[in-house]
């Protein structure tokens, strides 16, 4: 390594080291998101306040509700005004379903050989109705086998859940939150070190000295990307042995796979810095531009393929789409990068794309 360049490299370690708050942005400040978010993002629903009126009051009747209650997915909750005003039980918010079941249920089951139950819900959150309306719905199936044992079926499905049996949210989220915060950092980080000499006026001083714009650029980026490496394996193995996501693949493949996502944040907040006059311009851009899409757009909440076909388009020029889809095959399918060409070419694209133009940009600048 050239003496100029190392001493570039050591002058901006010794800056991060005197320098609490990027510090704090670059070590705490990833462990808070991913604990914040790994807690508050829950997609799994547990001890639902719900209410039972029995009609029936037969042993079918109790044996549906004792099931209800034991799988943990329903808490049974009593109302004095259940029997005679439903409606008023959920605009109190006292439970969040009714189940009814009806007079002649054990009759049914008898003669028919089925039964129907009621169940109200209070929809005012759709995705919390949809989750309730399928946990009922694994509550009658089990009912079902466990009744008619002794009849003969033509047919019976067993479901079995691949990958992520338990159905547990930070399975799936854990690795956006891995891509949410590494994009984020290391853009932030970047675009605050190049405007901070900008408004110190020491790029002045740099530009009359015998330095070459690359050692610039090589000196101020490289120990980002050894602290944005370190950040990134800190909160990979805070996942991995906190909230016990899985590792099923090859722990080098998720590390190169890292190295080269950090770089694209890298370029991306190094050519945010080429533009942005002041430190919280460079800021605000670098949030705005990595969170709002990385959590919109890239897969992390909401399915793309659910999305408009404009939104599909432009979830495809999104650094995480692709990240994501690497990490979340890595780690809970085992899959190798041999698998994952067609998400790794894209992103070595798009890196490719902004390393380059955040190069001339700062040449440009620089000459």
């Amino acid at each position: 390594m050239p003496r100029i360049l190392l001493s570039i490299f050591r002058k901006e370690f010794i800056h991060i080291w005197r320098d609490p708050q990027t510090l704090i942005i670059m070590f705490l400040m990833p462990v808070l998101m991913l604990f914040l978010f790994g807690y508050a993002i829950d997609m799994e629903m547990k001890e639902i306040p719900t209410a039972v009126i029995d009609h029936s009051r037969s042993a079918e009747s109790r044996l549906f509700t004792e099931q209800l209650a034991s799988n943990g997915f329903y808490k049974i909750k009593n109302d004095p005004d259940l029997e005679t005003d439903p409606d008023l039980v959920f605009r109190k918010r006292t439970v969040r379903c009714i189940v009814i079941i009806p007079e002649n249920y054990a009759r049914d089951l008898v003669v028919q050989g089925q039964g129907k139950i009621q169940l109200l819900v209070d929809a005012s959150d759709p995705n919390a109705a949809n989750f309730i309306n399928n946990y009922l719905s694994r509550v009658a199936v089990s009912q079902n086998m466990r009744l008619s044992k002794n009849m003969i079926r033509v047919f019976s499905l067993e479901p079995r859940l691949m990958y992520n049996p338990d159905m547990k949210s930070a399975y799936f989220f854990v690795p956006g939150l891995i891509a949410v915060i590494l994009l984020l950092i290391s853009a932030l980080l970047t675009s605050i070190t190049i405007v901070r000499e900008k408004e110190r006026g020491s790029m002045e001083q740099i530009l009359v000295s015998p330095v070459r714009p690359i050692h610039i650029l090589v000196g101020k980026v490289l120990p980002y990307s050894i602290i944005g490496y370190l950040a990134g394996l800190m909160i990979l193995l805070i996942g991995m042995f906190w909230f016990h996501v899985p590792l099923r693949g090859s722990f080098a493949a998720i590390n190169l796979m890292m190295l080269i996502y950090i770089l694209t944040g890298l370029s991306f907040g190094l050519l945010v810095s080429t533009i942005a006059r002041t430190q919280q311009v460079a800021m605000m851009a670098a949030l705005i531009i990595t969170i709002l899409p990385t959590i919109m757009l890239s897969g992390f909440m909401f399915p793309i393929r659910s999305m408009p076909e404009i939104l599909q388009y432009a979830a495809r020029i999104i650094p995480a789409t692709y990240f994501l889809e690497i990490l979340r095959s890595i780690m809970l399918k085992g899959t190798p990068l041999s698998g994952l060409w067609p998400q790794v070419w894209p992103l070595l694209l798009i890196t490719s794309l902004l390393l380059t133009a955040a190069i001339r940009k700062f040449n440009l600048k620089l000459n």
